[in-house]
């Protein structure tokens, strides 16, 4: 792997790094000589003239490998431009591991860093997707993410929007460089952040700012204003040109035509059990399904239901989690590779199946189509014993658009299925199946 930013291999660098790491010693021997020579300068005789050093032992073997390890892996962060790159969620995960960095190798920076350099446009877009998600529903939500601007808020609000390190100054910061990052311009600087504080239209064209100390610089033109209040929130407005961008990232982020977005609003739920017309498998992703299960808490011993098990990644982590889980899948290819995983599976469609009523518990990913969902998780309570969990991904829509189900939500991280082929934005919706009257 090649990194062009820093006109050298990542293997030189490495390499240099170990002969480093290895000369520590030696390096540490040539200071006390060093010192050796300085004391004997500043003496005649034996006899002592005081000391010229507050440590003269120099530093530890440890603390030298310890700054070495974190020269090297800063150096390749800022040299292969990550933070220019990453959304704003990346960047501080980046900066916890900076302080503790892993071993420094080329099959660690390949695992830390090596997809930002095959694939920026997807990290760009999710930055943008990402910060955008974070404050506004509406950008959550895919009906309303269209192409074409009238459909999106033109403005956010921020809270405690105040000096540097508040909420708000934060959350500004990270939306101005999510933009900067789609539209290549230069991270916001903290001089350019504290002209748009006290300016509210310094970044809106570009303007010549003097500050009381330091040199006078000039902020990019980004097309934003702010307006801040006296509670302390700040209303950040996009002119047309960046509303333009921010529509036409979230629209490459998710695609034209959205999985789970039917031509027509959505109405009543489908009456039939017949298998949707395209319900567009998108397997949970294993780490996600990791996740989720590790949040169900102790399900060791538990008889747990997966409907549409597609190949087994639920099943996975449940039986992991020492669950005993059970699947039905409709598709014959899906359900003999769960079979080979030793999972017990029912070929079957999940619909036209008669509920149990007698599971702990309910983990699923029914289908992201328009709201084919509803049916599958109705039909899924039915298997639960009274008092029995649901656990349902679902795409953020039902949470944010449709109002067809109710209970406990969780947003899902924004691209939690990008490896299974969707961008849409998902979340967790968990239901308890109520106890029998009486």
């Amino acid at each position: 792997m090649h990194a062009p930013a820093l006109r050298r291999r990542l293997s030189d660098i490495v390499e240099e790094y170990d002969a480093k790491r290895a000369g520590i010693p030696e390096a540490l021997a040539a200071y006390g000589r060093s010192v050796a020579e300085l004391s004997a300068a500043a003496s005649i005789g034996t006899a002592y003239g005081g000391p010229l050093l507050r440590d003269s032992s120099g530093p530890a073997p440890w603390a030298m490998e310890a700054a070495l390890l974190k020269s090297a892996w800063r150096h390749v962060y800022e040299g292969l431009a990550v933070a220019e790159i990453a959304p704003a969620t990346d960047k501080r995960r980046f900066e916890q591991l900076l302080e503790k960095p892993p071993a420094f190798t080329l099959t660690e920076i390949r695992e830390q860093f090596g997809d930002y350099l095959l694939n920026p446009r997807h990290h760009i877009l999710r930055g943008l997707a990402e910060v955008f998600c974070g404050l506004d529903p509406a950008y959550r939500s895919h009906s309303r993410v269209k192409v074409g601007v009238s459909g999106l808020p033109k403005r956010v609000i921020l809270q405690s929007v105040g000096d540097y390190g508040t909420w708000g100054t934060d959350r500004l910061r990270d939306v101005l460089n999510a933009l900067a990052a789609y539209q290549r311009l230069p991270l916001v600087t903290w001089p350019e952040l504290r002209a748009l504080l006290d300016d509210g239209e310094a970044c809106l064209a570009g303007k010549e700012i003097r500050p009381g100390y330091g040199e006078p610089f000039r902020t990019e033109a980004r097309g934003v204003r702010l307006r801040r209040f006296a509670n302390g929130n700040g209303h950040l407005f996009f002119e047309e040109p960046t509303l333009r961008d921010i529509n036409r990232a979230l629209a490459e982020w998710y695609g034209d035509v959205l999985p789970d977005i039917e031509e027509e609003a959505p109405g009543r739920p489908r009456a039939g059990t017949a298998v949707a017309r395209d319900l567009q498998y998108y397997p949970t992703p294993a780490p996600l399904a990791r996740r989720i299960v590790d949040g169900l808490g102790r399900i060791a011993g538990e008889r747990v239901l997966e409907p549409s098990c597609g190949c087994g990644r639920l099943l996975d982590a449940l039986r992991d989690a020492g669950a005993k889980p059970f699947g039905i899948e409709v598709d014959g290819a899906r359900a003999a590779q769960c079979r080979e995983k030793g999972h017990a599976v029912q070929r079957a469609n999940f619909l036209e199946t008669v509920p149990t009523g007698d599971y702990d518990r309910v983990l699923m990913n029914p289908p992201f189509y328009g709201t084919h969902y509803v049916r599958h998780v109705e039909h899924a309570l039915r298997y639960l014993h009274p008092n029995g969990v649901l656990t349902a991904i679902l795409p953020a829509t039902a949470r944010y658009d449709h109002g067809l189900l109710s209970g406990s939500w969780e947003d899902l991280p924004v691209g939690a299925f990008s490896e299974s082929g969707t961008n849409v934005n998902t979340c967790i919706l968990t239901l308890r199946r109520p106890a029998d009257p009486g």
